[in-house]
């Protein structure tokens, strides 16, 4: 008869092997913009009831991006109380559905971090100029090209616009 091994793990070895499992988990930092209506219902499947919500978080730059995120279940959506204007970090991961032959993004967060706030974007270089200011032009002399010709008179024969 094989003999079989039983581990007890402590909170902090189970959350190790919980984050080395959630090996394509993502994060992002920004303030909560919009906190959705809850959604509910009953699993047509197992009959059990089901609730999420979804919000949207805004992660400032030069450029703010937005993305809306789901919360699954009620003791999460509790347990979270995100509330607008919040400043957050969240940790989600990201999966795809298909549905009467279409294809969705679903993005579930399953942790918040409160109060972190991200970076913002560098600021731009001396007198708010997103290029540093280039040299005089060179003089005629030096030019790579020649001047421009006047342009010909209507009716000659070199017409063409170049």
């Amino acid at each position: 008869m094989p003999f079989k091994q039983f581990f007890v793990l402590s909170r902090s070895q189970t959350e190790k092997i919980t984050n080395l499992i959630r090996y394509n988990n993502m994060d992002l930092t920004g303030r909560i913009i919009a906190v959705l209506p809850a959604q509910s219902g009953v699993s047509a499947r197992t009959g059990n009831s089901w609730m999420s919500q979804d919000y949207v978080i805004e992660v400032p730059g030069q450029y703010p991006k937005r993305c809306v995120f789901r919360i699954f279940g009620e003791d999460r959506i509790k347990q979270f109380n995100l509330q607008m204007n919040e400043d957050v970090t969240v940790q989600f991961d990201i999966d795809a559905h298909e549905y009467q032959g279409r294809w969705f993004n679903d993005v579930r967060a399953y942790n918040i971090i409160r109060g972190q706030v991200a970076p913002v974007a560098a600021a731009p270089v001396a007198g708010g100029e997103p290029f540093p200011p280039q040299a005089a032009a060179a003089p005629a002399a030096e030019a790579p090209f020649p001047p421009a010709s006047d342009a010909p008179a209507e009716g000659s024969a070199d017409d063409l616009p170049f």
